[in-house]
């Protein structure tokens, strides 16, 4: 017995221990896995518009069409064929494509697209394809098939649509690492843009929804990714005192939007008195406001705060040659127009091999007939002395013929019953070939006026079928509402300097102003550290607090002030504005040396007004010293940023900054009468 050698060749420990690393495993499965998703569930086809389970839905309604209405559950169950998912999501695909109403009849509660309810079960509600449905998205015999999950039934790789569907009814989907959202078109200019684009010509597209609405699409960017709508309700107003909703930003439901008031005006960004949600058929939202409010300024809050404005990112997003590919509305609309057109030329062709085909064999059986060469096989006692007899009869008449006489053209003519024969009209069967020869002629007229039969194609659609869908969305172009300038003050900004809060919850406390819910609070302390919050019932600003206001971005107010750097240093002056801010963060507005103390501070609604303002400034006696007060005009000190740190007054001792007195004053105490918009605070040392 020959022994094993196990050490020749390879090495067999390697091999028996050889493995596959197991993050490379999990890496091929989640590229497959994400491709699967791309492929298969998220993004639609450029082809046909539509994803799997969008188009195995139609094939399955096609299959149990017989122009009556087949229960949602049935056609769900027959779907399952060739999808290899549940029936609920099968089903809330079904009801998706109903709510368009276009490709899908309904019948029952398919839900409400403005009021946001849900559609009644599958066993409760019905359904049929459309005419259009029809006439534009079936032919078995342009069709490329293949087979199902399972290999039991043929399914279409895509559906032979002769119509832009993709960019009419639009489609949204998340897959992984990629998202697609296509935004809905009108149908009317859908197909007057693939006229267009057949003739050469530009065209624009723009999206049109359902629920109506106001739209601007300045930055719509085609459709592609960096792009941006901005819709809003229509908003009317009907009395003085109410406001009608009557059409909804797309992807908002009536019911959401009305909880959206609601809460907006909880929150203090608007103020009304009720909201009443009327929606039927169409939408309808009453919004009633309190007794002095300006209904414009009312509706303008409503954008600003509420979803009665919606912004929207496009990002259109199809499967093409195989791979998922971003492309533009226009790109699409051509590509849906080129293949209508290529497959109009296959469906006339396809006609025109089948009228040529019928008139050969009319031909020939009006001549089989009429020279009666079925006489010639009485002597015949073999099959293949009968086809050879017939071809023989036929032989002076091939030249009248378009095609070859073929061994299958002869059989057929053996199949002609003797009741035919003997009830043959020959007039008949002249306009029968009379009739066949100029539908021939009509056909091959159309292919060789191709695009003019296409658009021809696209013009009989928007008369059988466009009416009732002209556009519902308005286009228009408004400028962003500016949140601060429409927020309703409805609240008093109240201050507890003694413990350091402030919010508009502490009314028995000192007030301020007044102020809305979504303002920011500026504060100052003594050492000179400033600090932005946002406002709020009750909150924490610091202890020590020498000012107190309202920040509005949209007053750029000019800020005086003066501290003393440290316990015994030199006294400074600046004049600043505040520029942009963290919220919540501290910042220094002096040098920050320990013991500084802030001795004056003022603001001022522009540079005019700070750069009058003149404060006296008295100081310590000391010995020598023979001036104890001194005038100081801000007007002597440039206008800069809040870190700068300021020029110097004296290096003396101050005992107190007080403003100048103004003409009139008798007193010389620097208090004389406040005018303008000027707030100022004079402070004394401790």
């Amino acid at each position: 017995m020959d022994e094993l050698d196990f050490t020749s060749g390879d090495n067999t420990d390697d091999a028996i221990h050889e493995h596959q690393n197991l993050g490379g495993m999990y890496a091929d499965y989640f590229l497959d896995y994400a491709s699967y998703v791309i492929m298969e569930r998220a993004v639609p086809h450029l082809g046909d518009g539509l994803k799997p389970v969008q188009r195995r839905i139609l094939h399955s309604m096609k299959e149990l069409e017989d122009g009556r209405y087949n229960k949602v559950a049935n056609v769900v169950g027959n779907t399952m064929k060739y999808h290899p998912h549940g029936d609920t999501s099968i089903g809330d695909a079904m009801v998706q494509l109903g709510q368009k109403e276009l490709l899908i009849d309904t019948q029952g509660n398919w839900g409400n697209v403005l009021t946001g309810d849900k559609a009644a079960a599958p066993r409760y509600i019905e359904a049929r394809l459309t005419p259009f449905a029809l006439e534009v998205a079936f032919n078995p015999k342009t069709t490329e098939w293949t087979s199902s999950y399972d290999g039991r039934n043929k399914e279409p790789v895509t559906l032979p649509l002769k119509f832009p569907l993709l960019l009419a009814q639009g489609v949204e989907g998340i897959a992984v690492g990629l998202a697609c959202k296509m935004l809905p078109h009108n149908f009317i200019e859908l197909l007057e843009a693939c006229i267009e684009a057949l003739r050469k010509k530009p065209f624009e597209l723009l999206p049109d929804f359902a629920t109506g609405g106001i739209m601007d699409a300045s930055n719509y960017n085609d459709g592609l990714r960096g792009g941006k709508l901005r819709v809003r309700a229509k908003v009317e107003i009907e009395k003085k005192r109410i406001l009608r909703i009557t059409e909804v930003p797309y992807g908002v439901t009536t019911g959401s939007l009305m909880d959206n008031i609601v809460a907006a005006n909880e929150k203090g960004k608007i103020k009304i008195s009720k909201v009443i949600d009327n929606t039927a058929a169409e939408a309808e939202i009453l919004i009633h406001l309190p007794a002095g409010a300006d209904p414009e300024m009312t509706r303008d809050s409503l954008y600003a705060f509420t979803d009665c404005e919606v912004s929207i990112s496009p990002n259109a997003c199809v499967i093409y040659k195989g791979k998922p590919r971003f492309m533009g509305v226009s790109e699409i609309l051509k590509h849906s127009a080129a293949q209508t057109k290529d497959l109009l030329k296959l469906e006339l062709e396809i006609r025109l091999g089948e009228l040529q085909e019928k008139w050969h064999f009319s031909s020939l059986e009006k001549i089989f007939i009429e020279n009666r060469i079925y006489r010639d096989i009485e002597e015949c006692e073999t099959w293949e002395a009968v086809i050879e007899a017939i071809d023989q009869g036929l032989k002076p008449f091939k030249k009248l013929l378009k095609r070859k006489v073929t061994e299958e053209d002869i059989v057929r003519l053996t199949e002609i019953k003797i009741k035919r024969i003997s009830k043959y009209d020959a007039f008949k069967a002249d306009e029968i070939i009379n009739k066949l020869e100029e539908e021939i002629v009509e056909v091959e007229k159309n292919l060789s006026n191709l695009t003019r039969y296409a658009v021809a194609y696209f013009k009989n659609l928007i008369k059988k079928y466009g009416k009732g869908r002209e556009r519902r969305t308005k286009i228009a172009q408004f400028s962003v509402v500016d949140r601060m300038q429409v927020v309703a003050a409805t609240e008093t900004l109240y201050v507890n300097r003694k413990d350091g809060f402030a919010g508009w919850g502490l009314k028995k406390d000192d007030p301020v102003e007044k102020c809305s819910r979504i303002d920011d609070v500026i504060t100052l302390d003594g050492e000179g550290k400033m600090r932005v919050t946002k406002v709020s019932d009750k909150a924490f600003v610091g202890k020590r607090i020498q000012h107190i206001a309202v920040l509005r971005k949209d007053e750029e107010k000019i800020y005086s002030m003066i501290y003393r750097d440290g316990r015994q240093g030199a006294v400074y002056a600046k004049r600043f504005k505040i520029g942009g801010v963290t919220r919540d963060k501290e910042y220094d507005l002096t040098k920050g040396t320990k013991g500084t103390r802030v001795l004056y501070f003022a603001v001022h609604d522009n540079d005019e007004q700070s750069a009058v303002n003149t404060v006296v400034v008295h100081l310590k006696p000391v010995p020598r010293l023979r001036s104890l007060s001194r005038l100081f005009s801000f007007g002597e000190l440039a206008l800069k940023g809040r870190a700068v740190k300021g020029n110097m007054v004296t290096k003396h001792a101050v005992d107190r900054v007080v403003r100048a007195p103004k003409e009139g004053s008798e007193d010389g105490s620097g208090e004389g009468p406040e005018e303008g918009p000027e707030v100022a605070v004079d402070l004394e040392l401790e």
